[in-house]
């Protein structure tokens, strides 16, 4: 009687294959929805692409493969948009960060966690509810309200992770029209965001996993940023602050909520 070969083996790899094209799959979408959405209004990947990320490749690949993606998106803004870059708030955002980063750390050991993401949460939220039922935002005059903000971004940075949301509100309340909103959020960004890239690689998180799905999903995210910054120039400026303060509401409640 002649005996047919066993096919277990076989029929293990195809399906390893097939589920490893699903997996590259769903994290080339994921970085494409993210970046196409940081893109066009200049913040708000790492908000999508890590929750997302992390479920369907580990929080160990997801976050220097988040912060590979976000820095390229900011090289990639700022090459054609470095022009419309307010300097001024810029280096002052950066430079006051760094400052705050350490204060952030210390701030870590010495406050609850949830006490105070909650707190930001809550602001955030507020903030961003008051601005869509009463658009009557009071105008920051004076460039020197940058270095306050930089300094609460590092200190919320340095602890939790979160310099976004401060910088945000400063551009809203600086009144930037939606090109140099994009574009000086890519200069704060940029640096900051180097920071923390050359801290994953020498900690030794550049995996040949993450480099291989940066690699694969290279050209999706040049395709999301060009898709998102023609958004970004066709939404008018009224629309476009709705747009960033119900972002922020999002953000808040989040931030309330994931504890």
């Amino acid at each position: 009687m002649v005996r047919l070969p066993r096919l277990d083996y076989p029929v293990k790899a195809e399906i390893s294959v097939l589920e490893l094209a699903t997996t590259d799959l769903a994290v080339m979408g994921i970085l494409f929805l993210s970046t196409f959405i940081r893109s066009a209004l200049g913040f708000g990947d790492a908000l999508i692409a890590m929750p997302l990320l992390a479920m369907v490749v580990g929080l160990q690949v997801a976050t220097p493969l988040t912060a590979m993606g976000a820095t390229t998106i900011a090289i990639t803004i700022l090459v054609r948009a470095w022009k419309k870059v307010d300097l001024k708030a810029a280096w002052r955002l950066v430079l006051t960060t760094w400052i705050g980063i350490p204060i952030g750390i210390y701030f870590l050991k010495a406050a609850p966690e949830i006490v105070v993401k909650s707190l930001l949460g809550v602001i955030i939220t507020g903030f961003g509810l008051y601005n869509l039922i009463i658009p009557n935002l009071p105008r920051l005059l004076n460039d020197n309200w940058a270095y306050l903000t930089g300094i609460i971004a590092g200190i919320l940075g340095g602890a939790y992770n979160t310099n976004g949301p401060p910088v945000v509100i400063y551009g809203m309340l600086r009144r930037w029209d939606p090109a140099k909103f994009r574009a000086t959020l890519q200069g704060y960004f940029l640096p900051t965001g180097l920071a923390i890239l050359i801290t994953h690689g020498l900690a030794g998180m550049w995996t040949p996993r993450v480099v291989d799905l940066y690699l694969y999903s290279f050209p999706v995210i040049l395709l999301a940023v060009f898709l998102g910054g023609k958004l970004n120039q066709i939404i008018p400026q009224g629309k476009f602050d709705k747009i960033v303060h119900s972002f922020l509401v999002l953000i808040g409640i989040l931030l309330i909520i994931k504890q």
